[in-house]
């Protein structure tokens, strides 16, 4: 464009943006004055200032496409997006609503810092670009464990990495394999999370059994594991099951027992634990958080009743 003519061609001057996110150094080359593109950024005015450098062609709020294209824009070719934003993209729902921000990994030689909603991780482990509708993105496993690393809550990161596995289709064994080639930062938590899944947990409220358990000092039971008679007939799979002390121990909610059908099943599961000679032991989730170390005294006796009661049983 000649000097002038970008401000009488807006729509032109769209066709050169991101859907409508351009840099100014972009404008400058469109014909447009810097010192104009910030004037018109000012309140009231027709533009809006995202990012140093990045600028919205219009005054409205942006969409999350367009905060995410301004933030690759801000932060170069390179960048790729991972984190929150991109685990959203995945479909995850247990991503915190307060995790916002635009989590972009660039390589470490790139001196560019983190600015507004924008946080930028300069790394030495830059992954292979992915696109999804043209956008750079990371493996779905590095975004995870990136998001994990920079949670404060035991039990979101629990509830990210069960749904990443269950519903995600990422395999424990990867997100560790990838743990084990990142930093060391923040990995406590989400190493033990995964530990559990391999374990057999399925939900955060199993992650939270596992924790009591370990805290009992019992022998590790078997972790939804199915249970057949001696004929073959079907009785339960508990959360967990003491085989040595013929104990089932079931997660039982509140809320799945106020539904009459609800009620009934779990009646006719202890029927028929009773009927095989199992004892059950029932403990409501929020008790596994509120209450672990009395849930874990519970548990302990349970066992050591039934030991008393069956002391050949190996």
């Amino acid at each position: 464009m000649k000097t002038g003519e970008w401000a009488d061609d807006p729509e032109r001057l769209y066709q050169h943006s991101r859907g409508g996110v351009i840099t100014v150094a972009r404008l400058v080359e469109l014909g447009a004055p810097a010192r104009t593109c910030y004037r018109r950024c000012q309140p009231g005015r027709p533009w809006r200032r995202l990012l140093p450098g990045v600028l919205l062609l219009g005054g409205g709020e942006p969409d999350h496409r367009q905060l995410v294209d301004a933030a690759l824009l801000y932060a170069g070719r390179e960048a790729v997006v991972t984190g929150a934003a991109l685990c959203r993209r995945r479909g995850l729902r247990s991503v915190p609503a307060g995790a916002t921000r635009v989590h972009l990994l660039v390589p470490h030689e790139h001196k560019i810092s983190s600015s507004g909603f924008v946080i930028v991780e300069r790394t030495t482990r830059m992954p292979p670009r992915r696109f999804d509708d043209g956008v750079p993105v990371a493996p779905f496993a590095r975004a995870v464990l990136d998001l994990c690393r920079r949670l404060r809550s035991p039990n979101a990161i629990s509830a990210l990495l069960t749904e990443a596995v269950q519903s995600g289709g990422l395999s424990p064994a990867k997100l560790l394999e990838e743990l084990d080639a990142g930093s060391n930062r923040g990995t406590a938590i989400p190493r033990q999370v995964l530990r559990d899944v391999l374990r057999g947990a399925r939900s955060v409220a199993e992650i939270d059994a596992m924790r009591v358990w370990r805290l009992s000092g019992l022998p590790e039971p078997l972790w939804n594991h199915q249970l057949r008679d001696e004929k073959g007939e079907y009785i339960a799979t508990p959360d967990g099951y003491f085989k040595e002390a013929a104990l089932a121990w079931e997660i039982d909610s509140y809320e799945f027992h106020f539904a009459k059908e609800d009620y009934a099943k779990t009646l006719d599961r202890n029927a028929r634990y009773a009927a095989a000679g199992i004892a059950v032991l029932q403990t409501l989730p929020s008790r596994l958080r509120s209450e672990p170390e009395a849930v874990a005294r519970e548990l302990r006796q349970a066992y050591e009743a039934r030991r008393r009661e069956f002391p050949e049983r190996t």
